[in-house]
């Protein structure tokens, strides 16, 4: 008799039994050339995600579980080159299963509490007190999605707390950038502020399931984009603090030009020192976090597969 178990999706190889709870991350009805319907989609963990089919399934579970923990059990098999699972049963959590969701949804390997007084803090030590208050403000208003909401939907950081993580990551080297380039000179108050205000209404920008991860983009995001929503933001809340234009037209400036080209997402490109090194350092952190989910998968020594967002296979140094 075939024995189920529970296997994490990095360890799943072709012909293992899994039976366990997963992340319903997409699914889809369809209906074969003889008409009867299956269902497709991915799984996902805190691990990475792999495809799945139902063959005759006429359940509701894609319908009412999408983006929660389901129960799934199947035999994993290959497709088209790929590992998927062939699932044989699935249902929706139930209260009783006592599930452990942080073994299922993928968070942010840091201490989100202690992240977030560590970003309070630099904010709050900022020596220009007109950078300072804007960013406090902000702070206020996005507080509590600020700790949670994941930097993408994809590509890097789309995790919870991935908001958190990525700015926590850029305010430390924009304060160790500041200072090593002071002859330059270069305004830490307004760069670290603006690294803060970067991504603040991504927010506003993506609409989250019911777990906190990156369903789809809202209208606005989709219309404006984050950077224009902080950009205007910044405008208002400076505005009504009373903070000189000049000042606030820079913080909008370095929000507007991160991306560093505009097809990037860049509205212009960067005019002075602290936009440059904003563009920068999003640049780098980004990438450092696309390669450590890349090696995630592998181990030293060996490729990965294609990285859509560098354009090539990554490789892990063994060291």
């Amino acid at each position: 008799m075939q024995e189920f178990r529970y296997l994490k999706i990095c360890d799943m190889s072709i012909d293992n039994a899994i039976e366990g709870f997963y992340l319903l991350k997409s699914s889809v009805m369809r209906s074969t050339g003889g008409g009867k319907p299956y269902l497709t989609g991915k799984l996902q963990d805190t691990t990475g995600e792999i495809d799945y089919v139902m063959w005759d399934y006429t359940g509701t579970v894609h319908d009412s579980s999408l983006g929660l923990p389901v129960k799934v059990r199947g035999t994993v098999s290959a497709y088209n080159g790929n590992i998927q699972v062939s699932i044989v049963r699935i249902r929706a959590i139930q209260d009783s299963d006592n599930v452990d969701l942080s073994q299922i949804i993928p968070v942010a390997p840091i201490d989100a509490v202690a992240g977030y007084k560590e970003v309070k803090q630099m904010l709050s030590e900022l020596q220009d007190p007109d950078y300072r208050n804007i960013a406090l403000e902000l702070l206020k208003r996005h507080e509590k999605t600020f700790v949670n909401v994941p930097a993408a939907k994809g590509v890097h950081h789309a995790f919870l707390h991935g908001v958190l993580m990525h700015t926590l990551n850029m305010m430390r080297t924009a304060k160790y950038f500041a200072e090593l380039y002071k002859d330059t000179p270069i305004n830490a108050s307004l760069l670290i502020a603006a690294t803060f205000c970067h991504d603040i209404n991504k927010d506003r920008e993506m609409l989250t399931t019911r777990v906190g991860l990156v369903d789809d983009y809202s209208v606005e995001g989709e219309l404006l984009g984050h950077s224009y929503m902080s950009a205007r933001e910044i405008h208002e809340v400076g505005a009504a603090l009373k903070i000189p234009e000049a000042k606030t037209m820079l913080m909008e400036h370095l929000i507007l030009s991160h991306h560093g080209q505009p097809d990037w997402g860049a509205t212009v490109t960067p005019r002075c020192a602290e936009a440059a090194l904003l563009h920068l350092i999003d640049m780098v952190d980004s990438r450092m976090e696309i390669y450590r989910e890349a090696y995630l998968k592998v181990t030293p020594g060996e490729f990965t597969e294609k990285v859509y967002a560098l354009g090539n296979r990554a490789y892990f140094p063994e060291l």
